[in-house]
C-alpha cells in the first residue's frame, strides 16, 4: 500500500550533505511505489515559536509564514523523514525552530506515524548524533501514536560534498524502501 512520506531537509545550504542523504532517502521511498513530497527549509522563512498557545485552540499558529505549509504536509503524511546537519551534536536551530512551531499538531488527529533522522556531522564518533535524536524524541514523545523507526548518521563530513560516493547513501536509499 502507498504511504505519503515528507521527507524535510533541515539544512540551509545548498545541495549538502545532509540533503543529499535526504534525496537518497526520498528516492528510495519513491521507486518503492510511495508518494513522496520533499521540502527543504533553504529559502523559507520560519518565525520562532512565541509560546502564545494560541494554536491549541484556533488549529494553527498565529505566525504566517512558511511553517503552516510544512506543518500540514507533516499533519497528512504516514512517514515523516527530518535530515539535519549536526552542530555542537546537537539538531540544527532551524530544525529545533520547525519543529516547535509545529505545536499545533498535538491536539490534532495527525496521521503520522512513522518519524526517522538522517544526520551527518564533521565528528564521526558514536555519541555524535544522539543529543539529536533525543531532542527529535522529545518531539515525537508528544504524539503517542507515532514512533522514531530509524536513524541514519554519516560522521566525517567535514566540506560540501563529502557525502559523494559513501555507502551510507545507499543505506538511505533502502531505509526509504522499506518505510
Amino acid at each position: 500500500m502507498s504511504k505519503k512520506v515528507v521527507v524535510i531537509s533541515t539544512s540551509l545550504r545548498g545541495n549538502s550533505n545532509s540533503e543529499q542523504l535526504a534525496r537518497s532517502f526520498a528516492k528510495g521511498a519513491e521507486d518503492a511505489g510511495n508518494n513522496v513530497e520533499f521540502i527543504s527549509l533553504k529559502g523559507k522563512k520560519i518565525g520562532f515559536c512565541i509560546g502564545c498557545l494560541a494554536c491549541q485552540s484556533k488549529g494553527e499558529c498565529v505566525i504566517k509564514d512558511d511553517a503552516l505549509a510544512i506543518e500540514q504536509a507533516v499533519l497528512n503524511a504516514d512517514v515523516v523523514a527530518f535530515s539535519t546537519p549536526i552542530y555542537y551534536y546537537e539538531m540544527s536551530g532551524q530544525m529545533k525552530t520547525l519543529l516547535d512551531r509545529m505545536n499545533s499538531l498535538y491536539p490534532k488527529d495527525y496521521r503520522f506515524r512513522d518519524v526517522y533522522m538522517l544526520s551527518v556531522a564533521a565528528e564521526d564518533e558514536d555519541h555524535t548524533p544522539k543529543r539529536a535524536e533525543s531532542g527529535l524524541q522529545g518531539w515525537i514523545d508528544c504524539f503517542e501514536k507515532a514512533e522514531l523507526k530509524g536513524t541514519l548518521f554519516v560522521g566525517g563530513m567535514n566540506s560540501p560534498n563529502d557525502i559523494n560516493g559513501n555507502e551510507k547513501l545507499n543505506k538511505a536509499y533502502e531505509m526509504g524502501e522499506r518505510v
